[in-house]
């Protein structure tokens, strides 16, 4: 029996995507003129502070984008302002880390016509310990500390909508409850897809609850659970699904296939770097988020258009 042939895709708006690409190496684009440079006076007793949060993400941006440390962060920051004819303050280098640890991150993202299809999927993300060539060559020589990245992305803008960062000894299924608190309540959510490991009641029953269908294949052990929920029921219909017509169709059926989608969008995310530069838990939740925040931000540039042609 020959194999069949494998599909083949073609790119049909690559004339606006190469624009996108370009715009991406501008350095200009991530400074808006408009912006509130300086932090409003809340009337609250104390000093208060002189740069507003949309200018410390600005500067972070940077540092992330370029792979900076703080000092060069300022000084490639402040070029940037002469070269647009800005005549703005800088913040120094103790100023973005102390504002690091409190800056919550403003992340944009596109909302989609009709329901949300969320692709789940987490990795680990090194911020301590020797690279991958020092341990293979001279072996592991102290700690090395991980963290791991729990994303839920669009599907249909490929956009980051939650984004969790939790220790690397917790589990993929209990931070899914947290994603979807992320989602706004007034939006729907179609489609949950997910791997086996999310096969869990609490998976489920926070994805029955937002009012989505799980997309979750059964683990190679998984049994029938008791019908005492909705969630359990769902879980039901997909086992017998699978037991049925097998584990294969049942993917294509669902198009769960699609989640590869969101490995490829965590390899863009390991495209800023296999580390972190920070060490405590909150600027490292910082550099995170602002790593997610540019790659909204690229989305929304331009992305590919992609079409099967056989």
């Amino acid at each position: 029996m020959s194999k069949p042939k494998p599909a083949r895709y073609r790119t049909t708006n690559w004339s606006a995507y190469n624009d996108a690409l370009r715009k991406r190496g501008s350095l200009l684009i991530w400074l808006d003129k408009e912006m509130a440079w300086h932090a409003p006076h809340e009337g609250r007793p104390g000093r208060p502070p002189v740069f507003s949060d949309a200018a410390i993400q600005f500067c972070l941006s940077i540092k992330v984008l370029f792979k900076l440390p703080l000092r060069q962060t300022a000084g490639m920051v402040a070029s940037l302002l002469r070269s647009a004819g800005l005549n703005w303050p800088v913040p120094d280098y103790p100023t973005l880390c102390r504002r690091q640890k409190t800056l919550k991150v403003q992340i944009p993202y596109r909302r989609a016509n009709g329901p949300l299809s969320l692709l789940v999927d987490s990795t680990g993300i090194k911020f301590l310990g020797d690279g991958e060539w020092q341990a293979r060559k001279h072996g592991v020589q102290g700690r090395r500390q991980w963290r791991k990245v729990h994303l839920a992305m669009d599907a249909a803008t490929s956009d980051i909508r939650a984004v969790e960062f939790t220790p690397s000894r917790e589990g993929d299924s209990p931070v899914l409850p947290d994603l979807l608190d992320q989602v706004p309540k007034d939006e729907d959510i179609g489609t949950v897809t997910a791997d086996g490991a999310y096969d869990t009641r609490r998976c489920h029953s926070a994805i029955i609850a937002r009012g989505a269908m799980p997309i979750i294949p059964i683990r190679r052990n998984g049994r029938r659970w008791k019908e005492d929920c909705p969630a359990a029921r769902a879980r039901n219909e997909t086992l017998r699904a699978t037991r049925h017509y097998g584990r294969a169709f049942w993917k294509r059926w669902t198009r769960y296939h699609v989640r590869s989608r969101a490995e490829a969008r965590i390899r863009y995310f390991k495209s800023f770097g296999e580390r972190i530069a920070a060490r405590d838990p909150d600027r490292q939740t910082a550099e995170i988020h602002t790593r997610v925040a540019l790659m909204n931000r690229f989305n929304a540039l331009g992305t590919a258009e992609i079409v099967r042609v056989g």
